[in-house]
């Protein structure tokens, strides 16, 4: 708790930004502008120092706004003072030995980009203790809940099956921490004193990379494999990935990156080689590192479970395969890959969208066996050989997918003179038709109505028939509807409604083995009661 980086010089940096309009702000050549995709572009050189201080100082409302997006919602789920000051040791034990862990660089700039922290939640740990638990939530929500709340998928495409031959790799983000989290993207172009110039698709106060492309085409992107519960916090996988853009130029880099760093939760991190022409993985855990390279292949797929050897026998990666729904849409990934012959940027986005089960099958909106959860925080796009990449915009990975080219980027910002947002307007690919659809329309109905109703319920009080009724016509396919109304009937003892309920989420696709289990069970207990 009381360690601190070396922050000599510090008061020496200029903070002061200056504000040219509402969506544009500078420090120097420092700046953070909104496209009119809602995506705010932000460019940050310097050392660890600067980078933190000036990015801090250019996007402290949006900081504000994560910070308040993310406690808000520890505060909704331990409302009980007594049960957060518990919360509150219990975090600061398990990350006791987190300073010891970060790289120095690191933790500088997470402490520049603290001073902007707001105070008011001080309470729960000083700003720069606070910054870096924030790096490490992801890792910890993941491992202590086994939420798995990041069921991304990703795919890998090179040779003869993409269209010009050249390496093109698209993922989903499925990370999901309240809709407010998701309203602020940040395309970051990060110029440092060391290592190469990269950009990454983030958000506000979060210097580790979920996603992103370094100026010598390595990509990295991130998705999380099944963990035991650590009992204390190593390196965050983000600031591993953020390493690896920042200093590595090809596979074997990465690996000795990833490999002289401890982690705590097990994840899976693609990488992606221009000079190469390939990608792998490089699966980590606690005490153990595998390698997934494919053999004579042109694609590489990866969901939420390990494929190389050093994984082949580990009961907690079986176990995953078997009981979650990663196998599922790595399954599904392979159909839609075998479809599509002759990749390019249009079809890597229309996969990343894809909403429909193996064969075609109606998952219902918002299962998590879709390769499009309709849930994710962004999709993105990379040709690492063109050092071009594709984010997506709001909502979801459904609006426009925004188009950047790093090195005309990065001339731009260094020239200073930056007015107007550096995408490439004639490369974007056009927003989804299904969010100017009906079923989409229901579909974010149902999200507010099933939030309601499984609130209700828990707390014993009564639902109109016409509100179930009007939650199973805005999302029919879905078996989770029927759980929520089984769920009900069986609490209001109207017992045969209740078995009704059940067998009807289970002729639906249900996502997990034990999601399976858990209607087998309310069914048998339903019969007993009737």
């Amino acid at each position: 708790m009381e360690h601190r980086p070396d922050i000599l010089g510090i008061e020496t940096i200029d903070t002061t930004r200056t504000k040219l309009s509402e969506t544009h702000y500078k420090i120097g050549k420092n700046s953070l502008y909104r496209n009119k995709h809602g995506i705010w572009e932000l460019y940050i050189e310097g050392d660890a120092l600067e980078r933190g201080v000036i990015g801090g100082s250019l996007t402290r409302e949006l900081m504000h706004k994560q910070e308040t997006a993310f406690m808000e919602k520890i505060y909704e789920l331990v409302p009980n003072t007594g049960y957060r000051n518990f919360l509150k040791k219990t975090v600061a034990w398990f990350n006791r030995k987190l300073y010891l862990h970060v790289p120095e660089e690191y933790k500088q700039e997470i402490y520049g980009t603290s001073l902007f922290g707001l105070e008011k939640y001080d309470d729960f740990a000083p700003a720069y203790i606070r910054m870096l638990y924030f790096h490490g939530a992801h890792d910890i929500g993941h491992a202590l809940q086994d939420l798995m709340l990041v069921g991304c998928t990703s795919f890998a495409a090179w040779d003869n099956k993409t269209e010009d031959g050249q390496l093109l790799l698209g993922r989903n983000f499925d990370f999901y921490a309240g809709d407010e989290f998701a309203e602020e993207k940040i395309a970051a172009f990060v110029n440092p004193d060391n290592g190469h110039r990269f950009m990454m698709y983030t958000w506000a106060g979060m210097i580790g990379s979920v996603s992103g492309l370094n100026e010598k085409g390595i990509s990295v992107t991130l998705n999380a494999g099944k963990s035991k519960i650590p009992l204390q916090a190593k390196t965050p996988i983000s600031l591993v990935a953020r390493e690896i853009l920042q200093y590595a130029s090809s596979t074997e880099e990465a690996i000795a990156i990833a490999k002289k760093r401890e982690v705590f939760v097990s994840e899976s991190i693609m990488v992606g080689s221009a000079k190469e022409q390939k990608a792998i993985l490089i699966e980590v855990a606690p005490g153990k590192l595998g390698v997934y390279e494919v053999e004579n292949s042109n694609k590489l797929i990866c969901s939420n479970h390990f494929q190389s050897e050093a994984y082949a026998e580990d009961s907690r990666n079986l176990k995953a395969k078997t009981e979650s729904h990663s196998q599922y849409r790595f399954d599904k990934m392979q159909e839609l890959l075998a479809e599509n012959n002759k990749l390019n940027p249009q079809k890597a986005a229309d996969i990343l969208r894809n909403k429909e089960g193996l064969d075609g099958v109606s998952l219902g909106f918002g299962n998590e066996k879709a390769i499009n959860q309709l849930l994710a925080h962004h999709g993105i796009i990379f040709k690492p050989e063109e050092k071009k990449v594709w984010v997506s915009a709001n909502p979801y990975q459904l609006g426009t997918f925004v188009a950047y080219d790093l090195d005309s980027a990065f001339k731009k910002f260094e020239e200073g003179n930056v007015s107007k947002s550096v995408m490439l307007t004639e490369q974007n690919i056009g927003s989804d038709p299904f969010l100017n659809s009906e079923a989409y329309r229901d579909y974010e109905k149902y999200r507010k109505l099933s939030h309601e109703l499984t609130h209700t319920i828990s707390k014993g009080k009564e639902i109109s028939e016409a509100k179930i009724k009007t939650l199973k016509s805005l999302n029919p396919h879905f078996w989770e509807v029927y759980k929520i109304a089984g769920d009900y009937y069986f609490q209001q003892q109207d017992y045969k409604k209740a078995v009704i309920n059940f067998k009807q989420a289970k002729r639906r696709e249900v996502t997990t083995l034990p999601d399976e289990e858990y209607l087998d069970k309310m069914i048998k207990k339903s019969y007993r009661k009737i």
